[in-house]
């Protein structure tokens, strides 16, 4: 190579260092900055068309703004009963809080329980307060504390949120923390290099800046909405994505480093020219993926398409740029102290893999037989997954102030006692629909809401002829029987002539996400699998295969929720999971397991043009084992780093994303699909060129 041409070679890389360089110094802090636009109020991720949406934007007319209830509670320590003097001094307490900051209206006067042995307020909140949620209710445990001789509890939805607030507390220190470490000490244990895992660790957190930045623009302005749940998916998954290119294109830079003794920008070219198809259409199924989303009716899914997508092609513009420059650079220094081999090398030094091939090459039936049949097995038991929601005492995995208080508040009081299902109803039919309310089973009481706001106050307000009706329910606001009940409520009301009658309110609220949820994962998963069938089509230039792969992923996220039922129930204690788990787990696991099957496979098709179908599987499987295995590792253990968050929606995303890259990984990747394609020949790679080429007469690898 001449003089010029060498400088050249390397002046690009180093541009492409420096840029990347200014990238993770500018962008970099933006990566801790995304809690600034984060919010964490459920209520702002409802259904866009359901009726309890739309009796918020009702409430609106009554000049009743949306708010978020703190339910104060008073029980003597010894659970004796509450007596008047108590009764009144809780009342005057209540008062105080009026001019609090962040408090809209007057808080209702403390009510005893019918036991006698406690008492209750509603303090009405504003539901942006934001930060300020937590002082202002420390503020109102002050100015509840001051009524002797009892002990207060904060329980409803404002004290949830502030639980769920401390939850998210430190999410991008610690989560990014756990992650990052993770997986240098996997990439060191594997890999044996001092310098790749260092390398690898930088792009990814380089790109990691890059999607948070844009993420971080697009949210200020309004954009997009990002929450704390949204926000840590979002670390894991450019981290996750961005390691699994990186090391693809290392290991293949390494192979082309050996052939061409150390000749640096020619093996770059080749790595880039053999990786850059696979890592593309690996992307593209995960972005798209993700972007169907923009499909649902939750406004949380809706969220997280975009903002992953972003950080999927973050983590891709990392791979392909930062990545080779620096391994241009470095050069063989990039592996010290291990040394470059060749994919014949490299076979040879990963007998395990070559016992694999020799396995899938001496009884393909059997082995893809086997492996169908434990998944099979596996999947079973995905019925058994519950999918209504999280019980409000099972949304944190560890104790909670605000569980321990509804806890509390529900053996004194209605379950949905301060959490009524709100009515909203014509004037003229008001006392109609009351009637019908009370009875409904599973309802305590209905009452109109007066002008100060408080229902039984006065008159019934009445605004462009409607009114509002506030029903407490028997059963807790957040469980099964009050899901029943609002149903129940709903087609009562609804029955009314004249009536025009919408139900919202919290439980109304679970009620339409779950139904939503459920009417989401119709539409979104045939969406995402025929995204995925298009992409494989493009790429391996073949139709059977492509639908196999699809059939596989597809069996293997079905395998997962099975192990995920047994798991969540009888290991973790969980009744059920959040309505949007099952979505997001085969969002992730769907196209994340596609990419293996895109390493292997486009691997498989290269061996296969120069030495046969037959050969190309062997070769192929052998080629990518190790650092396919070693990607699902990082993948799996990356997210499993969600677990440290204490929050049972992201202990469920953990598990069954970590289990389902590993299942398929191991079984699928690794068994199941190579014993298919061997088993079928040629006729894999059906109706394209190479299923009408004849096998050669070669040894197998």
């Amino acid at each position: 190579m001449s003089s010029p041409t060498r400088w050249a070679g390397r002046l690009l890389p180093l541009v492409l260092l420096v840029v990347w360089l200014a990238v993770g110094g500018g962008l970099g802090p933006y990566a801790g900055k995304l809690g600034e636009v984060a919010t964490n109020d459920q209520a702002a991720f409802l259904p866009r068309s359901a009726e309890s949406t739309r009796v918020i934007d009702a409430q609106r007319a009554f000049r009743q703004d949306e708010t978020l209830p703190a339910l104060v509670v008073w029980t003597s320590p010894g659970g004796g009963p509450i007596d008047a003097g108590q009764r009144s001094a809780a009342t005057r307490a209540l008062a105080t809080l009026t001019e609090l900051p962040g408090v809209v209206g007057t808080p209702s006067p403390a009510l005893p329980s019918e036991d006698g042995e406690a008492l209750r307020g509603v303090v009405q909140l504003r539901p942006d307060l934001g930060e300020e949620l937590t002082p202002t209710l420390g503020a109102i445990d002050r100015a509840a504390s001051t009524v002797p001789g009892t002990t207060v509890w904060l329980a409803g939805p404002a004290a949830t949120q502030a639980d769920l607030s401390d939850a998210f507390a430190g999410i991008d220190g610690l989560l990014l923390v756990v992650a990052l470490v993770t997986v240098l000490l996997i990439l060191l244990l594997v890999y044996r290099s001092v310098l790749l895992p260092l390398v690898i660790i930088l792009g990814a957190v380089f790109s990691l800046g890059l999607a948070c930045a844009v993420v971080y623009v697009l949210a200020d302005h309004g954009v997009l909405r990002v929450d704390g749940q949204v926000q840590g998916i979002l670390s894991i998954l450019v981290i996750g994505a961005a390691t699994d290119y990186a090391l693809l294109l290392a290991v293949r830079y390494r192979e082309e480093l050996a052939l061409r003794a150390g000749d640096r920008v020619p093996a770059m070219r080749a790595a880039l020219r053999q990786s850059v198809g696979p890592i593309t259409a690996s992307a593209a199924t995960v972005a798209l993926g993700l972007l169907a989303l923009l499909f649902s009716d939750l406004t949380n899914n809706r969220a997280l398409g975009p903002v992953g997508a972003i950080g999927i092609v973050c983590a891709v513009l990392s791979a392909l740029t930062f990545l080779p420059a620096v391994l241009v650079l470095l050069g063989r220094a990039a592996y010290w102290p291990a040394k470059p081999r060749s994919s014949e090398s490299e076979a040879g030094g990963h007998g395990i893999w070559r016992r694999v091939a020799a396995l899938v090459d001496r009884a393909p039936r059997k082995v893809w037989a086997a492996s169908l049949a434990g998944l099979l097995a596996c999947a079973a038991f995905a019925p058994a997954l519950d999918s209504r929601g999280v019980p409000l005492d099972e949304i944190f995995v560890n104790d909670a102030p605000s569980v321990a208080a509804q806890q509390t508040l529900g053996r004194h009081f209605p379950g949905g006692a301060g959490n009524p299902a709100v009515v909203i109803t014509e004037a003229g039919t008001l006392a109609r629909v009351v009637s019908a309310a009370e009875a409904v089973e599973g309802v305590d009481s209905a009452t109109a809401v007066t002008a100060s706001g408080r229902p039984g106050a006065g008159a019934p307000l009445v605004v462009d002829g409607r009114v509002r009706i506030d029903v407490t329910l028997a059963d807790a606001a957040d469980s099964d029987a009050a899901k029943d009940t609002v149903a129940r409520l709903r087609t009562a009301v609804h029955a009314v002539p004249g009536a025009e009658a919408l139900v919202g309110g919290y439980t109304a609220q679970r009620y339409d996400t779950q139904r939503t949820a459920e009417r989401d994962r119709m539409l979104i998963v045939p969406v995402v699998l025929a995204i995925i069938l298009v992409i494989l089509v493009g790429l391996l230039r073949s139709l059977l295969l492509p639908l196999l792969l699809v059939a596989t992923v597809a069996l293997n996220f079905v395998a997962t929720l099975g192990v995920s039922a047994l798991v969540f129930q009888h290991v973790f204690g969980f009744t059920g999971t959040d309505s949007s788990v099952p979505l997001y787990g085969f969002v992730f696991l769907v196209a994340l397991g596609v990419d293996y099957n895109i390493f292997l496979m486009s691997r498989v098709r290269e061996e296969s043009v120069r030495h046969g179908v037959r050969e190309g599987v062997l070769r192929g499987l052998t080629a990518t084992g190790g650092v396919i295995t070693s990607a699902g590792v990082v993948l799996a253990a990356t997210f499993a780093a969600l677990g440290v968050i204490p929050l049972a929606f992201l202990v469920q995303i953990a598990f069954i994303v970590a289990f389902g890259v590993l299942l398929d990984t191991l079984v699928v990747r690794s068994l199941l699909v190579p014993a298919l394609v061997r088993d079928l020949g040629r006729h894999a790679w059906w109706p394209g060129a190479l299923s009408r080429r004849p096998e050669p007469d070669s040894a197998p690898v």
